[in-house]
């Protein structure tokens, strides 16, 4: 398949440092901090299966590679353009990733087949029906795609195999709306606040469930990203804990 960007439309960034090449589109939606602090957060092992739904041009799922070896991974992304920029980094960073081309109301045969024992998601952050799209049309599917959150988290629910868990990234915001929906569904909720600095309410959480999981729902203390309470200057201001997750790629505890 021929990408839709030319070489001149693509721009080559690194991730964790360095281990992950990604090729994103200059104009568009473009992978920041969230797709590495999910693949942080996911309790994967070697030979686990992994889904990513709305994959993208590939970034959680190919930092999630770099940190354990040997996954199954699957993505499924509706934007063709970005699921063939999501083929074509897999192939760069040798990452073994099946990428579907799909909306996830109607997906692939064999992925419908299947149950993998994790399933991960950076859902749109806005609801449409209480905003105005964005500009690009590849930022607005990226951003408020017309689904709702809990067509989303049906999704991902469906496709996590017994004790297999749910792990996703969002707007703090619509955290009522998540847990209505793995109410009664997934147990073992926990959840992990964002917070960009110190004494600042939480702009993201991390939430993740376990299917047939009978823990008890766990709010983590919040991971602060940033040092200080405001940008100074144009260097590096992460915490300790956030570079060692966003530059060294270890793992985000929830």
């Amino acid at each position: 398949m021929t990408s839709i960007w030319a070489d001149e439309d693509l721009t080559r960034d690194a991730f964790l440092g360095g281990r992950v090449a990604l090729l994103q589109p200059r104009r568009g939606y473009r992978a920041g901090t969230d797709p590495v602090l999910l693949a942080a957060a996911v309790e994967a092992t070697p030979g686990q299966s992994v889904l990513e739904l709305g994959c993208g041009a590939g970034a959680a799922m190919l930092c999630l590679a770099a940190r354990v070896p040997d996954l199954d991974l699957c993505g499924v992304e509706i934007q063709p353009g970005y699921a063939d920029l999501a083929r074509r980094n897999a192939e760069r960073n040798k990452a073994r990733v099946a990428v579907h081309t799909a909306d996830l109301r109607a997906l692939p045969p064999e992925i419908k087949a299947r149950r993998f024992d994790h399933v991960i998601a950076n859902p749109p952050y806005f609801d449409r029906a209480h905003s105005r799209p964005a500009p690009d049309p590849a930022k607005e599917t990226a951003f408020g795609a017309p689904l709702s959150l809990a067509l989303w988290i049906d999704a991902m629910a469906r496709r996590v195999a017994p004790l297999g868990r749910l792990t996703l990234i969002q707007r703090a915001d619509r955290l009522p709306e998540i847990i209505a929906a793995l109410h009664g569904r997934m147990g073992g909720l926990a959840v992990r606040p964002l917070v960009s600095r110190a004494g600042r309410d939480a702009e993201r959480v991390i939430v993740t469930a376990r299917q047939s999981g009978r823990a008890a729902f766990r709010l983590g203390a919040p991971l602060v990203l940033h040092e200080g309470d405001r940008h100074l200057s144009d260097a590096g201001d992460f915490t300790p804990e956030a570079e060692a997750i966003l530059r060294h790629g270890e793992k985000l505890r929830i």
